[in-house]
């Protein structure tokens, strides 16, 4: 660790070794300053420092196990009076004056970055997650909400008059006091949680959602509080006002707001081609609700922070765009803004015994108000003692969401410099004191079998190839197969309601284009599966189906629609296979562009209807990476319409020779290969049967075993060959054309089958 530190030791070196050299512009800078003007050059050295020493510090502290956020604090308390202003006053004053225009520009830089720091956190915020977990969130959050409220407001109302900036507005800084003691940052709370591998433990979750829980309500309480505080007074219609416009902002924003957008950053990555489009458009939403908030007299940062939410629930927000948002807020923004709240803070004021007692004082009635709130909520949610005293170290920690409280706090006027400096040091020590403390509550609490088992079954959807899919791309005409291949969709799309763009193939008129203002028929079988799927797990069946219309070749309409990002195609047409067993010219056009995963249906008959309740899935496997590919759609579709697995093993070999040269091993990998199906099956309690055949080529293997146990359904893993014509290899044309079952053939991207073939 000291080697990987010594970077860090070596620029703090140099930033004192060149300090006297850029001391002359920086006097000259701070003297425009003075002369009422602002410094680019002062601006940029400020924000280079905050940056550089933050992000470094940051590092450090993550070393060492705690969140980055308390270095960027720490990095702004040692540029700060804290240290480098009592160390060296002059300097510390030239590189960061106290001009109001100076100020202000720095200030620009901190304030944009608040309102993107809460879109970020709740971009994070998982309601799905507050849903699942239910009664014991609520009433920890409730409790951990209340008993901390009362506890800060108590303490407002007796603290001295000297700590108040405007002593007849009491009332106004304990209700602040008393909110800010209440909210837990869930930021740092998800973080460590999630570094500590137990954000999927059912206590881990009931932490995680009831920091959701207390920020949502936190922040609907700062803005009514901003309400009053711009008021002066406890003024009920203006109180009443700030309320109902509230409600009617949360209510509107999570009903038309939602839909809209999710709609705005559809279009923005389906229609724009400029670069980080969406991104453009997040933050245009985020500015734009900031701004609707402040109109209806609350803080702009419940804009931001609903924003955020409804943000992080639209389906096609792609890890990339996520993480390139991401970045640039926690790169820039987060360190400036957090640095500038060190910045505030002076220690140098707090050193007289009277001011440092208050300050440990208001330390021990955050903490106890927590915990006492936490116990009491976890015992009246059904926790035992060990679960409540992890969930209450959990929320101890106040992070970053208190200093953001604590910087409007003194930016409006309710706060004093010392109150604020008090309230960010317990923001420090309580969130540095949470991990350990986490971690220690959590050891204690091993895992019951059933939540073993769901554990288990998490990770197994972690880095399965279904639960990975974010967006569909559906190519099918009117025909049997088209039906069929719609219903999968749906089945598939259902649970996490996943968006599907259709594209209605027509072979008689390739020229016309089908009305997307007419829902066809492959539409209504999505949707109708989706609908399925819902009520029979409880799930959200509710499917965005957008059809396209064609205007050029079938290929060049799907490289149009592949370049806005889809996890997998379907393709549904009639006449799929040929005569001679080949693909039909039209799956090998709509195939040539799309480079990602495919899955190809054909239907048996003129009315191939999907797999019904208690059907029989036929699925071969052999144990390659796409064989398992197979294997995860069948489990998906056999979860989402009730049919029973039947596991059939295959030699990737064939024939007659490799099956009698190393029969026993062959046995071996058999039984392996089929156990491990089983086992992934078995998590979803689906019924499974299984078979190994042997000392037959593996086309005629499939073939007889479906006609032997009446399948409704083969669904079959395979790899496209290389080449410039979609082809599968001969196993795959002879299941395909001598199949009477229906076939669902599912293969691996064209660049994952290069790799494997030059490996």
């Amino acid at each position: 660790m000291g080697r990987r530190l010594r970077p860090i030791v070596w620029g703090g070196i140099a930033v004192v070794l060149i300090a006297p050299d850029l001391m002359a512009p920086m006097a000259h800078a701070a003297a425009a300053g003075a002369e009422g003007r602002g410094s680019e050059f002062l601006l940029l050295v400020q924000v280079a420092l905050l940056i550089g020493v933050g992000r470094g510090l940051g590092e450090v502290m993550q070393r060492i196990g705690q969140p980055s956020v308390i270095g960027e604090l720490l990095a702004g308390l040692l540029l700060g009076p804290s240290l480098f202003g009592w160390i060296w006053p002059s300097a510390q004053a030239a590189i960061f004056p106290p001009t109001p225009t100076q100020k202000a520009m720095i200030e620009g830089i901190a304030q944009f970055g608040i309102l993107l720091l809460l879109l970020l956190t709740g971009m994070e915020i998982d309601l799905k997650l507050v849903r699942k977990v239910g009664r014991p969130a609520v009433t920890i959050s409730l409790f951990g909400i209340a008993v901390p409220f009362a506890c800060g407001f108590l303490l407002g109302e007796v603290m001295p008059a000297s700590l108040l900036p405007q002593p007849e507005a009491r009332l106004v800084a304990s209700l602040f006091l008393g909110t800010a003691l209440s909210i837990s940052s869930v930021k740092i709370v998800a973080v460590v949680v999630r570094e500590m591998n137990f954000m999927r433990r059912n206590v881990g979750q009931i932490i995680v959602a009831s920091a959701i829980i207390d920020d949502t309500i936190g922040w609907i309480i700062i803005a009514m509080i901003f309400s009053v505080a711009a008021h002066g007074t406890l003024d009920l219609a203006s109180v009443g006002q700030a309320v109902l416009g509230t409600l009617l902002f949360l209510a509107l924003s999570f009903t038309v707001g939602r839909r809209l957008v999710v709609l705005l950053i559809r279009l923005a990555n389906d229609h724009l081609v400029s670069s980080s489009a969406v991104v453009t458009v997040i933050l245009l939403v985020m500015s734009a609700m900031a701004l609707t908030t402040h109109l209806i007299g609350v803080h702009t940062v419940l804009g931001a922070f609903v924003a955020g939410v409804l943000v992080g629930e639209s389906p096609i927000l792609t890890r990339q765009i996520d993480e390139r948002l991401r970045g640039l807020i926690t790169s820039l923004f987060t360190p400036v803004f957090f640095g500038l709240a060190g910045l505030d803070t002076d220690l140098t004021q707090l050193r007289t015994p009277e001011l440092l007692l208050f300050t440990a004082g208001l330390i021990v009635v955050a903490s106890f108000g927590k915990f006492a709130g936490a116990l009491a909520g976890g015992a009246v949610g059904g926790l035992n003692h060990k679960e409540s005293l992890a969930l209450a170290s959990g929320m101890n920690a106040r992070g970053s969401t208190e200093v953001i409280i604590a910087s409007i706090g003194l930016s409006i006027g309710v706060l004093s410099q010392n109150l604020f400096s008090m309230i960010v040091i317990m923001a420090i020590l309580t969130t540095l004191a949470m991990p350990p403390m986490l971690r220690t509550a959590l050891a204690r609490l091993p895992p019951r079998q059933d939540e073993k088992e769901r554990l288990e079954r998490e990770e197994f959807e972690d880095k399965s190839f279904v639960s990975n899919i974010e967006r569909l791309l559906l190519a099918v005409d009117n025909g049997a197969s088209a039906r069929l291949a719609a219903h999968i969709a749906g089945l598939l799309a259902g649970p996490g309601a996943r968006p599907i763009t259709l594209l209605q193939v027509d072979d008689h008129a390739p020229d016309a284009a089908a009305s997307p203002d007419t829902p066809s028929s492959s539409e209504a079988a999505v949707r109708n599966a989706a609908k399925q799927v819902a009520s029979e797990s409880g799930t959200q069946g509710e499917v965005d189906v957008t059809t396209r219309a064609r205007e050029t070749t079938w290929r060049e309409a799907v490289e149009d629609e592949a370049r806005k990002g889809f996890d997998l195609m379907l393709i549904g047409v009639d006449h799929a296979i040929t005569s001679e067993g080949d693909l039909s010219a039209t799956v090998r056009e709509l195939a040539a562009g799309f480079e990602g995963p495919l899955a190809l249906v054909v239907a048996k008959g003129p009315s191939s209807a999907p797999p019904p309740p208690n059907g029989r899935i036929l699925v071969p496997v052999s144990g390659r990476g796409v064989s398992r590919r197979g294997a995860e759609v069948a489990i998906a579709v056999a979860r989402a319409s009730g049919a029973r697995l039947h596991l059939l093993y295959i030699s990737t070999t064939g024939g007659e020779g490799a099956n009698r040269a190393g029969a026993d091993g062959e046995q071996d990998r058999a039984k392996q290969v089929l156990a491990d199906a089983t086992e992934a099956a078995d998590r979803y309690r689906l019924g499974v049967t299984t078979a190994a055949r042997g000392k037959v080529n593996p086309d005629i293997a499939i073939l007889e075993e479906a006609a032997a146990v009446k399948a409704d359904l083969v669904i079959l893993g395979a790899d496209r060959l290389q080449g410039e014509v979609l082809d599968f290899g001969a196993i795959v044309s002879t299941v395909l054309a001598r199949s009477e079952a229906p076939v669902l053939l599912v293969s691996a991207d064209a660049d994952q089958t290069a790799r494997r073939s030059t490996a």
